[in-house]
């Protein structure tokens, strides 16, 4: 089962006057939905709430919520913070099955910049999706995709179906024929082509 436990408190007060009254009363508001059930409006204390969300294991990964001695596996699927403070004012939890397959956008890392040709000669890398949607079992979700940038010249591209990804996962398909990523000339490099040429007449 997953690392985080929230003991959760069920919300009698649903609604924007609801959630006031309970961050008063020192609990971070929240909301369970998914599966065949009806959303349900609940809430965590705010220091545990606080004390998960900085481990960086709550949001997007799988989490027990523990109501009295019911447990049930749930999906973090949201938090919202407050613009000034930044404290965490609202969350969203998804029930599903511990091994159910579900759709979760991963954080994409790149690593071995030193062993591509192109970024060696002075290119730049261009992301073009810092994540990538996957379909995972909801107790298998990766921390991130990594991506190895080894070989790779100038104009080299990586699309989505170039990219290795852990055991059971897979990309949705509007993310399989994506690119990723590409080794682009970089404006040094062609500020100093265009000076070669300058020269050159």
């Amino acid at each position: 089962m997953a690392e985080i436990v929230l003991n959760v408190q069920v919300r009698e007060r649903a609604g924007t006057g609801g959630a006031r009254q309970t961050r008063r009363e020192g609990l971070v508001p929240g909301v369970l939905y998914g599966g065949d059930k009806a959303p349900v409006a609940i809430a965590v204390k705010s220091g545990e709430f606080h004390k998960a969300l900085h481990t960086g294991k709550l949001l997007g990964h799988l989490v027990t919520l523990k109501y009295g001695e019911e447990t049930q596996p749930v999906i973090a699927k949201d938090v919202q913070f407050h613009p000034v403070t930044d404290n965490p004012i609202h969350f969203d939890l998804f029930r599903v099955g511990e091994h159910e397959l579900i759709r979760i956008s991963v954080p994409v890392h790149f690593r071995n910049h030193e062993a591509s040709p192109g970024l060696k000669r002075g290119g730049a890398l261009n992301v073009n999706l810092h994540e990538l949607e996957l379909m995972v079992p909801a107790d298998q979700i990766p921390e991130e995709v990594v991506i190895d940038l080894t070989g790779l010249e100038i104009g080299a591209s990586v699309r989505g179906s170039d990219v290795k990804l852990p055991a059971g996962a897979q990309l949705t398909a509007h993310h399989r024929d994506a690119t990723v990523a590409s080794v682009a000339t970089s404006s040094a490099m062609q500020s100093a082509d265009a000076g070669a040429e300058g020269g050159a007449s």
